[in-house]
């Protein structure tokens, strides 16, 4: 750590509100390794909905009060350096850790069951409960940092860890097949867009719902079939149509996910843009032994899959728009618009 500069760029969320809690700094400390943690020089870190859900305290239940308004339901602290989805190289390692592993190209696994050196009771979020990616270097545990061998550029790199592992979960734990059809709502996002390829890498039929303008992009994903997303979708394609139903909007529209899934058939969730607030006839959750699957937390296995997928080349990475770290407000500007496919993502280094 001698030769490594004491101050770094970054942002900082100095508490809930607008954007003007964004604050760039050029003063920051640069964090030292502890046991068994690794020091991260970021090329690229991904702009993400949870960003903006964070700074909002979209994620609290009470009204007016934040005490629960992170991933894990507690209260954050300030300042907080925001960025889940991040690509570097492993500058330095602390206690416990090889040498070898200095000069690797990472992605950092976003769900992290390590922290601060202990083993976590409650998973914590990167970039959440503790300092993500928004800024020149980051620490994380070694177990958190994979190793990527890959000829993508860093900032596509970039658009892979969080959105891609949260689709990855959600397939995962719905289990789904070749011998399945797939409908994904929110399907021009950045967890919409991979549960596309993702889906498609697993042999599934996938129907996406999106906006008629994005089509030819979510078909050239790999979409067997779009539908609009004001459309009446039990009209569109039938009661009891769809083996699983991959969910990131929830909002009104939800009931008739429900009427199209098959008996026996199951839905996952990860997500609720359009509203988190639905109306649920409970009689058709259990007359169709309907499965539910709500999905945070990463299994085990997927971020090492996900990897896998990406270092033989079964995903591509889709990224919308790329802003230097400084431009966090413009970054965030163009994700709320939600005109975009794919990631946005901000070149740190």
């Amino acid at each position: 750590m001698n030769s490594m500069p004491k101050k770094m760029k970054g942002i900082q969320l100095i508490g809930h509100g607008g954007t003007e809690m964004l604050q760039y700094r050029e003063d920051i400390a640069v964090p030292t390794p502890a046991k068994n943690e690794v020091l991260i020089k970021v090329s690229a870190a991904g702009v993400n909905n949870t960003d903006i859900n964070t700074r909002t305290a979209w994620y609290s239940k009470g009204a007016g009060d934040t005490d629960d308004a992170s991933w894990s339901g507690n209260a954050l602290t300030f300042p907080r350096i925001q960025g889940a989805d991040v690509c570097g190289v492993i500058v330095a390692v602390g206690d416990g850790v090889s040498d070898s592993r200095i000069g690797e190209r990472v992605l950092v696994e976003p769900c992290l069951r390590e922290a601060k050196g202990k083993v976590l009771e409650t998973p914590w979020y990167f970039g959440s409960e503790c300092d993500g990616g928004f800024a020149e270097y980051t620490l994380v545990a070694t177990k958190h940092a994979y190793a990527i061998k890959s000829s993508l550029s860093d900032v596509e790199l970039a658009s892979f860890p969080c959105s891609y592992s949260t689709a990855e979960n959600m397939l995962t734990r719905a289990n789904v097949t070749a011998q399945d059809t797939v409908l994904i709502s929110g399907a021009s996002g950045g967890v919409g867009s991979a549960a596309i390829q993702l889906a498609k890498a697993r042999g599934a039929f996938v129907i996406a719902i999106t906006s008629p303008s994005k089509n030819d992009q979510l078909l050239a994903l790999g979409a067997d079939q779009v539908i609009a997303r004001n459309a009446d979708l039990v009209d569109a394609l039938g009661e009891n149509s769809i083996d699983v139903v991959i969910d990131l909007v929830a909002g009104e529209q939800w009931p008739q996910f429900l009427q199209l899934l098959k008996p026996g058939s199951r839905y996952a969730v990860s997500g609720a843009i359009g509203g988190a607030l639905v109306e649920l006839d409970i009689r058709t959750l259990y007359l169709k032994d309907l499965s539910f699957f709500g999905c945070t937390v990463l299994e085990p296995e997927v971020f090492k899959n996900l990897v896998q997928r990406i270092e033989r080349q079964e995903i591509q990475p889709v990224v919308a728009e790329s802003f230097p770290l400084d431009a966090m407000n413009a970054a965030q500007d163009m994700f709320l618009k939600k005109q975009h496919v794919g990631k946005i993502v901000l070149e740190v280094c």
